[in-house]
This record gives C-alpha cells, structure tokens and sequence, in this order.
C-alpha cells in the first residue's frame, strides 16, 4: 500500500490511521502480514461452512481480519483512556503482528492504578466478545453475518483469556505485579516476580501450542487445521515476543530504579555571575578563583537573563578571549530552561526532554541562582546508573 497524504508514514512507527483522544494510532508492517495470514486461515474455514461464497470468501475473511483489529484496537484505547484520566502521558498506539501495544510513558503511581489500567482491556474484550454473541441472535445462522459474529465472539474472547495470563508484558503479567507491589510495598519486587513469571509462561507457550496443535485443539477450536510446522513457527514467535517483552519490563524497572540519582543538584555546575560586557577571559578567570565551572550574564539588577556556552568558549582561541564579550557566547534563559534544585529522576529527564538546550540555570525555590546544569553531565550520569551492576 502506498503512503498516501492522509496516512503519513513515521519512523519505526508505520502507517498513522488516526489520533483519537489526541493519540497517534499506527499500523506497523507487520500487521499485514497477520492480516493475510488470518484472511488465508480463515478463509479455509468459510471455505469448509459457506461452499457457495467461492473465491468471494477471501473478501469476507478480509473483512474479519480489519474487524478483528478493530476490535484489538478498542483494547488498546481502553489503557490508553483509563491512562489518559490518570494523566499518564501517552506516546502512541502501534497495532502490530500479535496484537497491539499502548505506549505509556509514565508509570502508575499506586499499585491500584497500575491494576486498573492493565485490567480494562482485557474487561473490554470480554465486553466486546458477549456483545458478538448477542448478536449472533440478531442473525440468521448459517450465513457470513453468523459466522463472523461467532468468529469475532471467539478471537475476542481469546484475546481477553491470554491478556489475563499473569505474566508481563501481558495485562495479566501487570495485574500480577500490582498486586506484589501493594502486599511487598515495592514495585520493584512485584516487577521482578511478574518478568520471571512472563519468562515462563514464553517457555510454556513454545513447547505447549505444538503439543496442542499436535493433538487436534486448534483444529476443535477453529484455528483452520494448521499443520505442526506451523504451529512449532508461531509458538516459536509468540513465546519469543513474550519472552523479550518481559526482560524489557525488567530492565525498564531497573532503570526507574535508579533514575533517582539523577538529581539536578547534585549534577549542576557552581557558576559566577558576570555582566553582558565582561571579557570572556575576565569571567573565566573569576570562575577559576571561585572553582566554579559555568558563567551565568545578569543583568543590572542581578537578575540572570543568559547563560554562556561551553561549547562557544572552547571556540574561542585563548589569545582572543580578553577582547570577546561575554554576552556574544550566552544564550537567553527561556522559562524552560529553568531548573529547580529539587527535580530528579523522571520528571527531571522530562523536564530536559520538554526543553531541548546544552545548558540549564538551576535555581531555589526561592529563585536564587544555584547552578549550570549540562545536558552532558546529565547524559554521563545516566549512563554511568546503567552501567551499574543490577541488585
């Protein structure tokens, strides 16, 4: 399908559909791939029910195909409404081969929270799977609305059964962690044992589905008679899918752990204020006698209004710097570059995130000057936390 200007294509993010609730929806490439797998499956299905339909069942199977995507989509706009009313950012929806994923950008701050938001998709696919089976009533059996009631009845209630499996990254897997976290106190215990736990099940998951399949379940359960090469590959890519989302899960986790060291005032710079006019080699030699290690330009009233460069004094050869001004290597201090002492870990990194620039002026609360924050040092630190050998 070719990128139209209404379906814009992101990087690694593939295909935009929509943003409802102000929220980029996209379709990776791989969903077509999915997509017709199970119009091919499916269509073996009507072909076996519905004789007369003819080649005309490959549409049909099409159909349930788009159909039940929706159907994975609601799923995922329900985390991404209940994350919204927690106002928990929200990045993106990506509908993908397996499913799909909300991309929420915070972490819930209460184990109830957390338990809420992973259990409504799972509810509104429950929902979603008796609302097809009550339509069933409304129809005809034995025609293409009944069979593709019935089939959205049961992918739904399929997909609401392995979301409940208590594993991460699955809902049932953030279920589970939420409620270790509220007994243990420590989100950190409950991500731990639900990663392990989502391991397992990726084990149970590659050796169980060809058992399975081996002995006739899939085909009593409507899965098209998949022979065991099939259904040795597809394990093999879902338990690979489960198996890494739950180290994500944990190394995510770890790294929230140790975000707190992060600490704007730990990592700012002491600074000395100078005047717009003072020679770059004045204020640096102020800064030497002072053992700080940024210039702050203020203005008459010493107030700051600009911080100098590091970048631009390294550019500045050393026999030109008594007759260039300070003010000729400082940026403006806008409202986002300003930095309370106090910000750490996440929201300090949002706060950086928010207001791209190389230097931030780190004042108190009371708005005194504290400091130069380098994005740099920033950067160090945190790669310096994550080298840092797990607990």
């Amino acid at each position: 399908m070719k990128n139209g200007p209404d379906r814009p294509r992101e990087s690694g993010g593939g295909i935009l559909m929509g943003r409802p609730f102000g929220v980029p929806v996209y379709v990776a490439p791989s969903w077509f791939a999915i997509a017709a797998l199970i119009t091919w499956v499916f269509g073996g299905q009507l072909e076996r029910v519905l004789p007369e339909l003819g080649a005309a069942r490959y549409l049909v199977s099409l159909f349930f195909a788009v159909a039940f995507y929706a159907s994975v989509l609601v799923h995922e706009l329900a985390h991404t409404v209940a994350a919204l009313r927690f106002k928990l950012p929200v990045r993106r929806i990506q509908l993908q081969f397996f499913g799909g994923v909300s991309e929420i950008e915070k972490e819930s701050e209460t184990p109830g929270r957390e338990f809420v938001l992973a259990f409504v998709g799972p509810l509104l696919s429950l929902v979603l799977s008796g609302l097809f089976y009550l339509g069933l009533y409304a129809v005809e059996p034995g025609t293409v609305p009944a069979v593709l009631l019935a089939g959205l009845m049961i992918s739904n209630l399929i997909v609401a059964v392995f979301n409940l499996l208590p594993g991460l990254p699955l809902d049932g897997g953030r279920m589970l962690r939420a409620v270790i976290w509220k007994i243990s106190g420590k989100p950190m215990t409950g991500t731990v044992a639900a990663a392990w736990t989502g391991r397992a099940l990726a084990v149970a998951v590659l050796v169980g589905m060809p058992l399975l399949g081996y002995a006739g379940g899939y085909a009593d359960e409507g899965f098209g008679g998949l022979n065991s090469i099939t259904d040795a590959l597809l394990a093999a890519i879902l338990a690979a899918i489960i198996w890494t989302g739950a180290g994500n899960s944990l190394r995510m986790a770890r790294l929230r752990e140790r975000l707190p060291e992060l600490s704007a005032r730990a990592l700012t710079r002491r600074a000395v204020p100078v005047t717009s006019d003072t020679p770059l080699s004045e204020g640096l030699r102020r800064a030497n006698e002072a053992g700080a290690r940024a210039l702050v330009v203020v203005d008459g009233q010493g107030d700051p209004i600009a911080i100098v460069r590091e970048a631009a004094i390294v550019g500045v050869p050393e026999h030109r710097r008594p007759w260039v001004a300070v003010s000729t290597l400082a940026q403006d201090i806008t409202e986002g570059m300003r930095v309370w002492t106090e910000l750490a870990g996440e929201e300090l990194l949002e706060h950086l995130r928010a207001t791209p620039a190389t230097e931030y002026l780190v004042v108190e609360e009371t708005g005194e000057i504290y400091g130069v924050l380098s994005a740099a040092d920033v950067e160090r630190a945190f790669v310096a936390a994550m080298a840092k050998p797990a607990s």
